[in-house]
């Protein structure tokens, strides 16, 4: 019975001393190596991939010349790469150097691509300047509108401000930094819902049609010269009765915002 126990006590003992033990040595080595092989064959595939791309990027198709419409690519000269860009084998080189011989150029469009200045046509004019100038009692310097490209009368309109470097404003505001000032940018959207008030439809008179007031008015970015300020008016609520209007006016830039806010039109008696 005791020899028993005291032999139960050496094993438990020498299980412990093993499990405390490192693995052996051999047994590590070959773990990795095995994972060595694995990550090289990695980075082989990795090379494999980018080098077939990379060749079929600078080589013509067989099949056709056409490149692409929606991206133009540099022709590189595959005699001006390094060997290792240009070898069938597999290099190391490769994975570091041929991102710099990759360009998107797209200032060197295909012949049959339509030239920038054709590629954005101009708004339709709905109302030109002169007819501007027979609606709204404004002129120089301070008609703001240069023509409206919609039109939904007693509803709402879209009319377009193309800012100059000639604007009178600009010389003294400011004279390093040329800015539209605020408060022009909320007179031109005032004659904007000036134009959607002011026809026949709507019965309002310029005699009797006044800017009556101005509230939650936000300026987003600066305007400067150049821009185009697209201006859009919208009627919000109407009271015949007391002859007051309230519209909500956003005028934008390349699409973003610049100023926005709600006007309040005075129409008085024609009596």
């Amino acid at each position: 019975m005791n020899l028993f126990v005291i032999t139960s006590s050496l094993a438990d003992k020498k299980y412990r001393i093993e499990a405390q033990q490192p693995p052996n040595h051999r047994h590590l080595h070959s773990h990795r190596r095995r994972h060595t092989v694995l990550r090289l064959r990695r980075r082989q595939l990795r090379f494999l991939m980018a080098s077939k791309a990379f060749s079929q990027l600078i080589s013509p198709s067989p099949i056709s010349n056409r490149r692409p419409k929606t991206t133009s690519f540099c022709s590189i000269n595959r005699s001006s790469l390094p060997t290792a860009s240009r070898s069938p084998f597999l290099s190391t080189q490769l994975k570091t150097n041929h991102r710099s011989f990759i360009a998107n150029c797209n200032s060197t469009s295909s012949d049959n691509e339509t030239p920038i200045e054709l590629r954005f046509p101009a708004f339709p004019t709905v109302i030109d300047i002169n007819q501007i100038r027979e609606i709204l009692p404004h002129r120089f310097p301070f008609l703001l509108v240069d023509r409206v490209i919609e039109l939904n009368p007693g509803v709402s309109a879209v009319g377009i401000k193309n800012v100059t470097i000639n604007d009178n404003f600009f010389p003294g505001h400011f004279p390093e930094r040329p800015i539209m000032p605020g408060v022009l940018m909320v007179e031109a959207m005032a004659q904007v819902g000036g134009l959607v008030m002011l026809q026949p439809e709507v019965g309002g008179s310029r005699d009797n049609f006044f800017f009556a007031g101005i509230d939650k008015v936000r300026f987003r970015k600066p305007v400067i010269a150049g821009d185009t300020l697209v201006m859009r008016m919208t009627l919000i609520k109407l009271q015949k009765r007391f002859g007051i209007a309230k519209m909500e006016g956003k005028a934008y830039v390349g699409g973003e915002i610049v100023c926005e806010g709600e006007f309040l039109m005075a129409m008085g008696s024609s009596e």
